[in-house]
């Protein structure tokens, strides 16, 4: 009876360190790249340009606006410089078929 309890336990011992797709075989698919992600990058440099010292913390795509021949991707950052914490928006226009940057604004957030 001591010899089935302890193997009960080592077996609920191992089944926490082994998922269960490694033992089925299946794999996780790779997510493709959202499209996006060339922009986020963009973004993560500008704020690097405007504040070199600074460690992005977080960061949040919030979304694309389409107009009539460019579309504007539109990221808000996380940032720590100097001690203090705050927000980065950046909007970034670029020209919907070329994808060439017509310009990119940044500005804190009021919190």
């Amino acid at each position: 009876m001591k010899k089935l309890m302890i193997s009960l336990m080592v077996l609920m011992f191992l089944s926490e360190y082994i998922p269960i797709r490694a033992i089925t075989g299946e794999a996780y698919a790779e997510r493709p790249e959202p499209a996006y992600a060339k922009w986020g990058r963009l973004a993560m440099e500008t704020a690097k340009e405007k504040y070199p010292r600074a460690k992005i913390l977080d960061y949040l795509h919030i979304g694309r606006e389409k107009r009539q021949t460019t579309d504007i991707e539109r990221f808000k950052l996380w940032i720590e410089d100097g001690g203090k914490e705050f927000g980065l928006y950046i909007d970034i226009e670029f020209d919907s078929k070329t994808d060439r940057v017509i310009r990119i604004n940044t500005r804190k957030s009021a919190n």
